[in-house]
């Protein structure tokens, strides 16, 4: 199953371009999947990657890619908020760029037995760590107006409540086993209208997103990646959804002194800024790359670069 996953990177070129790569650096892929990102910039500069994920099943690219770059490649198995601390394991204390790619990976969509994608009918899991509760678990036991509330701040779902209800209500008589048991349960809640985007989508993202703890782990891993750099070290970010890019945009804009804050972000002392933006707007993919790969159309890019001055959230230790 898993040698007949196709893996497409996203914005491939442009964050190549935006890395800048240099000889004899450090790159980390903080989100190694099939290691498309890792492999390219391995293969176009004599540097070194340290590459993480947290899904287990990345360590199956991961080990074929170490056996040919043997000594420029390692991959730690963790969560990219850790990632001081497995470069300091590596006794590696700067690093010349980071590149996040914050989209679900392949496997994880097209392997249904993962339970991420509601086009594959397979276990409702979810889990990208393959631990602690599953999607089906989190269903079977949260309240309603809990499960509106994360469906409509997660998903920006307008519907939230009308879905909340009709898994509740659901659940009652059945079980919610299966991501396409799921699916149907919220296209039926949701009135019948032409949409590019299949009626399921918010929910399953929003489900996703809280069951793995993706909100408080992006901004950790940007406070970190942000930590590890270099003076005039790359931080390259592609997101696929709003509520990600908005993360994103505020925290470099948090880290230029800019008013516009996140409030999620812890405040700032007043110092000179630790990065400068090189995207003023997000790079979006072209005409041709979305035809060939559909999965890209939603993607932004943006990518700013460390300044000479002391990190705004101190250094790792």
């Amino acid at each position: 199953m898993i040698d007949k996953v196709v893996h497409i990177p996203v914005l491939l070129d442009e964050v190549i371009t935006g890395l800048s790569l240099t000889k004899d650096e450090v790159y980390v892929d903080a989100t190694f999947g099939l290691g498309g990102y890792s492999k390219s910039i391995l293969n176009n500069q004599n540097c070194k990657v340290i590459a993480i994920d947290r899904d287990p099943l990345a360590k199956v690219f991961a080990d074929s890619l170490k056996k040919s770059h043997a000594d420029r490649f390692y991959f730690k198995k963790g969560r990219f908020s850790e990632l001081g601390k497995f470069l300091n394991e590596l006794k590696i204390y700067k690093v010349a760029g980071v590149v996040f790619d914050l989209g679900v990976s392949s496997p994880q969509l097209d392997i249904k037995d993962r339970g991420f994608s509601f086009k594959l009918n397979g276990p409702l899991d979810m889990r990208m760590s393959s631990e602690g509760p599953t999607a089906e678990d989190f269903l079977d036991q949260v309240e309603e107006n809990t499960l509106a509330n994360i469906i409509y701040e997660l998903g920006d779902e307008v519907y939230s409540r009308r879905i909340a209800k009709n898994i509740v209500n659901q659940r009652s008589f059945n079980k919610i086993k299966t991501t396409g048991q799921l699916a149907d349960i919220v296209r039926s809640a949701i009135p019948k209208k032409k949409s590019r985007i299949d009626p399921a989508t918010k929910t399953f993202q929003a489900i996703r997103i809280y069951l793995n703890d993706e909100i408080k782990e992006l901004e950790e891993g940007l406070i970190a990646a942000e930590k590890a750099l270099k003076p005039e070290g790359r931080l390259v970010v592609v997101s696929f959804h709003s509520i990600e890019d908005k993360i994103v945009k505020n925290f470099f804009y948090k880290c230029l002194r800019n008013t516009s804050l996140s409030r999620h972000l812890p405040e700032l002392p007043e110092k000179k800024p630790s990065l400068e933006i090189l995207t003023k707007k997000p790079i979006l993919p072209c005409a041709k790359e979305i035809y060939i790969n559909k999965r890209s159309r939603s993607a932004k890019l943006r990518i700013a670069k460390r300044t000479r001055f002391s990190s705004s959230f101190g250094e790792f230790a």
